[in-house]
């Protein structure tokens, strides 16, 4: 049950950090996985892909295709509503940073 509860927050922080990565510079799947293993995030692809398809369809994100040493890479970056998002996010996360740090 904790684990279910931990996942389910974390998958929110998740989705913040990869708009704020979408907002600096497009990224792909892989480099995302390993960016957020490096903030302890364990994150599969079958987590991730489903997680940025997800982000894309409601508008958040938008997908680019590169090809990359002859094959097709897809690249991410943050919508102008991800932006808005993004930022109401990071409002949020703030206030509620500030009143839980003690």
């Amino acid at each position: 049950m904790k684990n279910k509860i931990l996942r389910k927050l974390f998958l929110g922080f998740i989705q913040i950090h990869i708009l704020h990565h979408a907002k600096e510079e497009p990224f792909y799947g892989s480099w995302m996985i390993e960016e957020l293993q490096e903030h302890g995030y364990d994150i599969s692809p079958g987590t991730l892909y489903p997680l940025l398809h997800r982000l894309e369809s409601n508008g958040l994100l938008e997908k680019e295709k590169r090809i990359v040493d002859g094959k097709v890479r897809k690249y991410y970056k943050i919508t102008d509503n991800g932006l808005k998002v993004l930022e109401e996010a990071k409002v949020k996360a703030l206030e509620l940073f500030n009143e839980i740090k003690d």
